[in-house]
């Protein structure tokens, strides 16, 4: 397979960030004395961004719009503090990375995490890896909508099908098909295989090291 571009999803994917949003979002429903949750059950909270999250985690009786709405104010305050306290790149991650720059495969990363966040946790993990990393600013266009992802392909001047889609979701891998490029799911995040491959993935890696072998 012969691809010039790699486009990452960020958390389960290159980071695990599990535990800082979890410890974000369980401080929220402590102050206001609802029940947390463990990190095994705030895995699948995570994926959609974190206004997602925090209807997921917040109790059904106390689930309305005003109510999501303070406490993702307070989650993101938290959050955004303590982003990377937690936050560390995957086994092999790092070497993946600076293989592909050394082969001048362009790379970078779209999230459904809000922008900054995304841009804050690229520059202090990956300072010198990607051309771009984009998070979520306008609720219509997170994934699976494909838009940022072929604007990114469109920076690159590259062709949709010229670009593989990296993730460890349903939604990465509907996204990487919406967009026509190459989804490839991997089994260290938060899905299961056969979770990745019901919605789309044409191949499964479970370690970076095979990333490598396979480009």
């Amino acid at each position: 397979m012969k691809f010039k571009g790699i486009i990452f999803d960020l958390d389960g994917t290159l980071v695990n960030s599990l535990e800082d949003i979890a410890d974000a979002m369980n401080k929220v429903l402590m102050d206001l004395n609802y029940p947390t949750h463990s990190y095994d059950v705030f895995q699948y909270f995570i994926g959609s961004g974190l206004r997602n999250t925090v209807t997921k985690a917040l109790p059904e009786s106390n689930n309305t719009d005003e109510q999501i709405e303070i406490c993702l104010e307070r989650m993101v305050k938290g959050y955004s503090e303590a982003c990377t306290l937690k936050t560390k790149p995957y086994e092999g991650i790092i070497e993946l990375l600076d293989n592909l720059v050394s082969r001048n495969i362009r790379i970078a990363i779209f999230s459904n995490k809000a922008d900054e966040l995304t841009k804050k946790i690229a520059s202090e993990i990956f300072p010198k890896h990607f051309d771009m990393a984009i998070g979520l600013s306008t609720e219509a266009l997170k994934k699976p909508n494909p838009f940022k992802a072929l604007e990114i392909s469109k920076k690159w001047n590259l062709k949709p099908e010229e670009v593989m889609f990296v993730g460890d979701s349903d939604i990465d891998m509907q996204t990487a098909v919406n967009a026509n490029m190459f989804p490839v799911g991997v089994t260290w995040g938060y899905r299961s295989e056969e979770e990745l491959k019901a919605s789309g993935a044409k191949l499964v890696v479970n370690t970076a090291s095979e990333l490598i072998e396979i480009l």
